[in-house]
């Protein structure tokens, strides 16, 4: 009985969830009777997919020996630099842009240093701007995820194998981890690709470089055109609901057993020592440069920012704080309930928000509210909902498994005490979530004060955000400014992450 109470509030939650996902696709469908695609659409469609696979190709290629050097070598700054790893989740994509923009841009350090020496100079814009672009972000998630597999490969194989004499550790024991790990990491690298919106405004545009995402804000914002944004918020919904389910299904489950929990630490060839340097300092100047870059840039013009770039500020504060509440309540309540009863439908609410993208679920919401009321009378309500539903199924993941291990631990001490409601929630449950709420409070937050994409379809003048400030400065060329304002978002953000990261940490018994 005492359950039942938070069961019918994740049920709500779950209905709700369902309704406003299922629900923009069914206004999507409707909206769309009318509308056919065009030769450029479906070139948009092609481009989207083939940088997608290009992006993920690229990222787990050069993921695996980087995380095999890491993995086989020690040195000062190591923690450091694999902590770095981490720096793309939080890092707003629109600063992490203009960053790459000052090392590979027409007028960057790349192009002088080739001018310099009789080369004509690249172009970052286009299809491989836009890979490049994502390479950098999910380069150092594909290392993640690696390294975390091959710390689970028990110690034990590795000193059985040597004991054997295999002729090939990397065949019979790594590769094994790569094929049980790889597949996700990529499918999940290719879903953030598809689904990609900033890179694809700044570094693509143009009939051979649009991508679903770019061409949908184009229908809506200056073509007008509901039926035909509703028909390609459409087909990206189904491509994305079927990357979801692909990843689900090819996510191999890993047979290396369990070990005695002893370190492992990889041995290298000899005569390889050179070789992992170059890749460990390659992989380290490729994510560190157009940090520096903006960090560098940015610093001369912080004190002569613009009032709209403060205002702006305020109000993105307040907005990743709105939404990294709401989310966290979500993810919180379903964990819970999930963790208690074992619901799979639950636990289906909680991830369908990843079927759709962020500006997806904006143009549904667009095309609802759109014969009623004024759009830009509620883009700020609308953006901080839109961000909280895209952070939950990462902070219901980060959740569930503390509130699981949570329940079969205390559930029947807490029974037995008659602890229940608010006093259970109050004295047991925050206290022992405390550091994974924490760390996901703090990342929604990061995330939200970062979006630069359900904003940009629905404001106004007054209602611009950081990121959308910096990315209307930097349209119009003015690069100091953008560079100032970008750095002071990206401090904003990291700010908000380690204070509720902080605070969890100190709550936690």
């Amino acid at each position: 009985m005492a359950d039942r109470p938070l069961q019918i509030t994740a049920g709500l939650l779950a209905l709700l969830i369902a309704t406003l996902v299922l629900g923009t696709a069914l206004a999507l469908a409707s909206q769309s009777g009318g509308a056919s695609l065009h030769p450029a659409d479906w070139s948009a469609i092609r481009f989207t997919i083939l940088q997608a696979l290009l992006s993920t190709a690229f990222s787990c290629a050069l993921a695996i020996p980087t995380a095999r050097a890491l993995m086989r070598r020690r040195f000062p700054g190591r923690q450091a630099l694999i902590l770095l790893m981490g720096a793309p989740f939080l890092l707003p994509v629109i600063v992490a842009v203009l960053g790459l923009l000052t090392i590979y841009g027409r007028s960057g350090l790349l192009n002088a240093a080739l001018q310099a020496v009789g080369i004509a100079p690249i172009s970052i814009y286009g299809l491989w701007g836009v890979v490049l672009a994502h390479v950098f972000f999910n380069l150092p998630l594909a290392t993640r995820i690696l390294l975390n597999g091959w710390h689970a490969i028990p110690a034990e194989r590795f000193r059985l194998a040597e004991t054997l004499n295999l002729p090939s550790l990397f065949r019979h024991i790594e590769l094994p981890m790569l094929r049980a790990t790889l597949p996700g990491a990529a499918l999940s690298i290719f879903l953030v690709c598809l689904t990609s919106f900033v890179v694809a405004l700044t570094l693509g545009g143009g009939p051979k470089a649009t991508t679903l995402e770019l061409a949908i804000y184009q229908a809506l914002r200056f073509d007008f055109d509901p039926g035909k944004a509703a028909l390609l918020a459409a087909i990206q919904f189904a491509i994305c609901t079927a990357a979801v389910t692909l990843s689900a299904r090819f996510t191999l489950p890993s047979a290396l057993g369990a070990g005695l929990d002893r370190s492992l630490v990889l041995r290298a060839p000899k005569g390889r020592k050179a070789q992992d340097a170059i890749v460990i300092t390659a992989g380290a100047l490729f994510l560190l440069l157009p940090l520096f870059a903006v960090l560098i840039e940015g610093l001369p013009a912080l004190p002569f920012l613009p009032i709209e770039v403060w205002q702006a500020a305020t109000r993105s504060i307040w907005m990743a704080l709105a939404s990294a509440a709401l989310s966290t309540t979500a993810a919180l309540t379903l964990a819970q309930a999930t963790a208690r009863k074992g619901s799979r439908l639950l636990e289906l609410s909680a991830m369908l928000p990843l079927s759709a993208s962020g500006l997806v679920l904006g143009t549904g919401l667009f095309l609802m509210v759109r014969p009623y009321i004024r759009p830009e009378d509620v883009a700020l309500p609308v953006t901080i909902l839109v961000n909280a539903l895209m952070s939950l199924p990462f902070l219901y993941r980060l959740l569930f498994p503390e509130a699981q291990a949570l329940h079969a631990a205390y559930d029947r001490l807490a029974q037995a005490m008659a602890l229940t409601g608010w006093p259970r929630l109050r004295y047991l449950t925050l206290p022992r979530l405390a550091r994974p709420l924490g760390l996901g409070t703090g990342l929604a937050a990061a995330l939200s004060m970062g979006d630069l994409g359900v904003i940009a379809l629905f404001a106004g003048q007054g209602q611009a955000t950081l990121p959308l400030v910096v990315q209307r400065l930097s349209g119009a060329y003015r690069m100091d400014e953008a560079a100032a304002a970008a750095l002071l978002l990206v401090a904003l953000s990291f700010t908000l992450f380690a204070l509720c990261d902080l605070g969890g940490r100190r709550a936690a018994p």
